[in-house]
């Protein structure tokens, strides 16, 4: 009879954890259904040619000649020489008389111990960021740290993966928002930082945080965009909202001057979450939030042609990337006037 019960007892408690995680998994996707309000009247589009060139950067980097980006590859190599080249030609300036901050990493792949021919371990002895900035005129010792990263997955099996959205987009949208900034001076300092491994692991950007080119208290946040022009639904996600609340006022202020629809979310635990997946550590903004730096991340829902050879130019929505990189360089411009106050406020916490 005692053994019964405690079966009884086990199975009433693995079927209110199980009504737990599924009433969380069903309020947190309808929670994240519903996008901030937008503007019923958009503002003004990006020029032609800020356009023509936002679209001109993925294009490029997501053509056959640049292999799909994988760290350690020849076209990893030749999208390093294009960014740094953009960096110059925009007028950013580098740290230590180099644009480039290389690093080394060992990649371990479970993979690798069941498939033959595939290694376990490898060594990486050339990964490389490309970090420059933009001086601000005010406060030029705290930082805005703009970040995207360029590799992908290269060719596997003789098939490309092109990395159109992931990520060329976000880097796109970088050098789109570093010609706006150079352009129009912030008042605090930005650096704007091309991460290399992330696909292997958030490498790089682990790698920069580690050896900061500036001191970490002098770096009030991290804004990071991966995979942010693919949605059919005219729909894009900010995470990093519910670990810095702070910040959404700031967000929501964007999100009304767009008619993208913009949904915070994808940034709570599972116990809140249920099923519903949690990005704060799945692009390069975790190691900036591992480091106690807060963070604002904007990406699209996986499509179908995430991780896939389909991952191509021609499959990206070129009218919501404008609207999404527009809203963005709004949003950097926002959080660079009340930059003081953010860290102000992320120190107090």
């Amino acid at each position: 009879m005692a053994m019964k019960r405690r079966i009884v007892r086990g199975l009433i408690v693995v079927a209110l954890i199980a009504a737990w995680f599924n009433g969380a998994s069903y309020l947190e996707a309808k929670r994240i259904s519903v996008p901030m309000p937008s503007a019923s009247q958009p503002p003004a589009p990006m020029s032609a040619a800020e356009r023509a060139a936002l679209l001109e950067d993925v294009r490029i980097l997501s053509s056959p000649e640049y292999e799909g980006r994988r760290t350690g590859t020849p076209g990893n190599r030749k999208a390093q020489a294009l960014i740094e080249q953009r960096f110059a030609a925009l007028g950013l300036q580098p740290f230590g008389g180099s644009f480039r901050q290389p690093f080394t990493f060992k990649h371990r792949s479970i993979k690798g111990l069941v498939t033959p021919g595939r290694p376990y371990e490898t060594a990486y002895n050339d990964a490389t960021n490309i970090v420059g900035y933009v001086r601000g005129t005010a406060a030029p010792d705290r930082y805005l740290v703009i970040s995207a990263h360029y590799d992908h997955l290269g060719i596997r099996n003789g098939k490309l993966y092109p990395g159109a959205d992931d990520n060329a987009s976000g880097v796109a949208a970088m050098l789109a928002l570093a010609a706006r900034f150079k352009a129009n001076p912030p008042q605090h300092s930005i650096i704007f930082a091309a991460f290399d491994a992330e696909e292997l692991g958030l490498e790089g950007a682990n790698a920069f945080v580690a050896r900061l080119p500036v001191p970490k208290e002098q770096v009030a946040m991290n804004l990071n965009f991966d995979m942010i022009a693919h949605n059919n639904d005219n729909q894009i996600f900010v995470a990093g909202t519910h670990h810095y609340p702070f910040l959404k006022p700031l967000v929501e202020q964007s999100a009304a001057a767009t008619s993208v629809h913009v949904t915070a979310g994808h940034d709570r635990p599972q116990l809140l979450a249920g099923s519903v997946e949690d990005w704060t550590s799945s692009s390069d903004h975790g190691a900036f939030h591992k480091a106690g730096i807060p963070f604002l991340y904007f990406g699209v829902a996986d499509h179908e042609d995430y991780h896939a050879p389909s991952d191509t130019f021609a499959r990206i929505n070129p009218a919501f990337f404008a609207s999404v990189t527009q809203m963005l360089t709004g949003l950097a411009m926002s959080l660079d006037r009340n930059l003081d106050t953010i860290a102000q406020v992320a120190a107090a916490r």
